[in-house]
């Protein structure tokens, strides 16, 4: 099996730097084997620039914006799992185990494919990781508002 470099690399994945947390939070906290990263909002990159990937499904965001949305946020999640990695003198190669990620997604009260939504983060992880290590728990919440009006956040949580 490949590592997770070598599918990030197939992938033409570049893994972004931990962002800087925008309230009285940390990105990311280890307890013992475990690391929970800290719910990361979509966004968008122009010419570099981390833009938040607002709207809301149902209303002005369709399913596919959504996964692709979330799919972005998988990356992010992943660029702060590899700093927390790090943190802890190892590397993406010391995860044992994407436990659960928690999906977050701003719709309307009739919108029901939240599940399909969150599928790009989870796509995404166990393509990385493959499926043994990949293969995780999931909640994919609808809510009516999320931070900065951005349209899915996702937390995550990992064994090394």
């Amino acid at each position: 099996m490949t590592t997770p470099y070598e599918q990030l690399a197939k992938l033409s994945i570049t893994l972004p730097p931990v962002g800087v947390p925008a309230a009285a939070y940390v990105p990311f906290a280890q307890t013992g084997n475990l690391i929970f990263l800290s719910g990361h909002i979509a966004k968008k990159y122009d010419s570099g620039a981390a833009i938040v990937w607002t709207g809301k499904l149902g209303e002005n965001l369709m399913t596919a914006d959504g996964n692709a949305a979330a799919r972005a946020v998988a990356i992010d999640l992943l660029g702060t799992l590899e700093a927390a990695c790090k943190a802890a003198g190892k590397d993406l190669n010391a995860v044992k185990r994407i436990v659960k990620i928690m999906g977050l997604v701003n719709s309307t009260d009739s919108y029901t494919e939240q599940h399909l939504v969150i599928n790009g983060a989870s796509e995404l992880i166990a393509e990385v990781f493959g499926s043994s290590v990949g293969s995780h728990a999931r909640s994919a919440f609808g809510v009516i508002q999320l931070p900065l009006g951005a349209c899915v956040e996702i937390e995550m949580m990992v064994e090394i």
